[in-house]
């Protein structure tokens, strides 16, 4: 039963979707903490700099194994709609950052632990719907 799901074209997509978010997860993490505990940029820039590079080379991974894009598509205009929707995302990300330590504090001063994983998780689904709906190419209707 497992190896039936695991062929199915959704879940296969599904799977290098995590590969990807994974891969430029680290990427947006390890450059921060490297501009923070190795240069004197401050903590504004280095999240705008290891934010934009992460997005970049999701981008670039997105189009390469995870989405079928259209070919003759105008590449400025998808990457501005990436980005776009990444800035969503980010926007996402601290509201439920903010929103679920706001409640858990109280309880627990060190909840971001608990709820990252958790606003990782909402945005990873606002991510692969929104792209899969604005940067994947439309299948062509036949004829009638």
């Amino acid at each position: 039963m497992i190896k039936k799901l695991m062929e199915k074209p959704l879940i296969q997509q599904i799977m290098k979707f995590g590969v990807v978010g994974f891969l430029c997860f680290f990427i947006e993490y390890g450059l921060l903490i490297f501009m923070q505990e190795l240069t004197s940029i401050s903590l504004a820039w280095a999240t705008g700099i290891a934010f934009t590079v992460s997005v970049i080379v999701n981008y670039i991974l997105s189009i390469l194994f995870v989405f079928e894009t259209d070919k003759e598509a105008n590449k400025i205009k998808e990457f501005v709609v990436f980005i776009l929707l990444s800035i969503g995302g980010l926007i996402i990300n601290e509201l439920v950052m903010l929103g679920g330590t706001a409640v858990l504090n109280p309880i627990w001063d060190k909840s971001y632990i608990i709820v990252k994983p958790f606003a990782t998780g909402v945005v990873m689904v606002y991510n692969f719907i929104t792209r899969k709906i604005f940067i994947e190419k439309k299948p062509e209707k036949a004829n009638s």
